[in-house]
């Protein structure tokens, strides 16, 4: 059954005008006043006797009638539901709008592998039924994913509204099949163009980068056969083969953006993250391509680590293959592509203890303190050094490379209560481990009463800290009284 349409605001104030004056002369027909009673708003406004103003009114009255039903007509109906034998809308539609296959105005559309466009459900029926070729052109489908069409249905959207109509409502909620045969068949010749010639590689890395970005259901692929991401990765295994150097300066740099990319876009699929991570060479080429692919790449290989660090059993395998080393070493160096991508990997690493001291060992805290002082991702590494001030060499570091006023500062100047926090509970421990800095610290209060306001409006475990780090300047004070 079709819903009612809309209608424009002029429209409506019309009708409500014509129903007023109809309702007047309904009223005054229906009293049939032979005592020609002007007490009736439409016989006090003529100047007619009684019988010519009724017959008036009589013709009036249909001319409201009229009216109204031609306001009424120029309503137009909105979408039919499924169950609807047609679509009003459709006959007159511009024939872009309307899908190939129903003829009507379409709801959902989306674009195939041909470029052609399409209502989501009638070519999802169509390829659900087996075909594997465009219904429009013929053409062979290199895939059977669908698309959104953002840009047919905004100009959809467009006509309906200045025709007054109901815009369709986009799809929701829509169950997207799993790859098909064809899919699969498609993936297999992809990953098999991995063993042939560079520019067959190339146009097969982009088409896989893309479709795992895309396609969540493509990156399930890689999850059912053990060969898939060696296949994938065969053009950096080989050439780093051929190598005697840890890296990958024989690697076409755009195809390496590609591969690491597309390693990326499959491990973020739950189920691919251990295979991923335990697949040989995966980690050691996420490092080669840190230590020397382009900024892009380097970026999405630190995302990848960050990635599949997820599990716990990774975090140990990442930690093991000296993958720290090359984070915080990207970290250090400071492109902005990748500073955040190398602290989120760092920091996931680091939640297994024994990537704390290896990050340590490697260098972590000096980098980190560097770029705190200038002001670089201070929330994300904070969080780093907060969790690392738990190392024992990490808390003797800390001191000695200044990092009590950089600390103390932030704390200061920061609006930022999580970082006010985290420098505390990091100053908390330098002061546990090294008495001495308590002298530092009782100048810090003296001067700005740095502790107290803490105790006053800091998180609960900001107050916890700077009480204990307050307690402890008492009693080292009451300790020099009594001596």
């Amino acid at each position: 059954m079709a819903k009612t349409g809309v209608i424009s605001e002029g429209d409506s104030a019309k009708v409500v005008d014509l129903k007023k004056e109809l309702l007047v002369l309904v009223k005054y027909l229906l009293e049939d006043n032979d005592n020609n009673n002007h007490e009736n708003e439409y016989i006090s406004n003529s100047g007619s006797n009684h019988s010519s103003c009724y017959i008036d009114a009589i013709d009036k009255a249909r001319e409201v009638l009229s009216c109204l039903k031609d306001v009424k007509l120029k309503k137009t109906t909105s979408f039919r539901s499924d169950d609807d034998d047609g679509d009003d809308r459709s006959l007159s539609c511009p024939n872009e709008f309307r899908c190939p296959l129903s003829k009507q105005l379409m709801k959902d559309p989306v674009i195939i592998s041909t470029g052609q466009t399409y209502d989501r459900p009638f070519i999802q029926k169509w390829l659900k039924a087996g075909h594997r070729i465009c219904p429009l052109t013929q053409q062979v489908l290199s895939h059977s994913f669908v698309t959104p069409n953002y840009l047919i249905r905004e100009l959809i959207s467009q006509w309906c509204k200045t025709r007054g109509i109901e815009s369709p409502k986009p799809v929701t909620g829509v169950n997207e099949d799993g790859p098909v045969e064809a899919d699969r068949d498609h993936f297999v010749s992809l990953l098999d163009k991995m063993s042939k010639t560079i520019p067959e590689q190339k146009a097969a890395a982009k088409e896989l980068r893309l479709l795992t970005k895309r396609m969540p259901s493509f990156r399930a692929l890689f999850g059912e056969s053990n060969d898939a991401v060696p296949c994938l990765l065969k053009p950096l295994t080989q050439r780093r083969g051929f190598s005697k150097s840890r890296n990958n300066e024989n690697v076409d740099p755009n195809l390496q953006e590609d591969l690491i990319t597309t390693l990326l876009n499959i491990s973020i699929h739950d189920s691919n993250k251990k295979l991923v991570a335990e697949t040989p060479m995966v980690i050691s080429l996420l490092i080669d391509a840190i230590n020397s692919g382009s900024p892009e790449t380097r970026s999405n290989a630190a995302a990848a680590l960050f990635t599949l660090s997820a599990l716990d059993s990774n975090k140990t395998l990442i930690g093991k293959s000296g993958a720290l080393k090359s984070l915080i070493d990207l970290l250090d160096e400071g492109h902005p592509l990748a500073v955040k991508d190398a602290a989120s990997a760092i920091f996931n690493l680091c939640i297994v203890q024994e990537n704390k001291a290896r990050a340590v060992r490697d260098g972590a805290v000096s980098v980190i303190l560097k770029k705190i002082k200038d002001g670089v991702h201070v929330d994300e590494l904070l969080a780093i050094l907060a969790m690392l001030s738990t190392n024992q060499r990490a808390v003797e570091e800390l001191p000695e490379l200044g990092g009590v006023p950089v600390l103390l500062n932030v704390v200061r100047e920061s609006a930022c209560a999580r970082n006010r926090e985290n420098c505390i509970a990091i100053l908390y421990m330098i002061c546990t481990n090294d008495r001495t800095k308590l002298r530092d610290l009782r100048e810090e209060e003296r001067a700005y009463g740095t502790l107290s306001h803490l105790v006053q409006d800091g998180t609960s475990r900001a107050k916890r800290k700077a009480s204990g780090i307050l307690d402890r300047l008492n009693r080292a004070l009451l300790t020099t009284h009594t001596a």
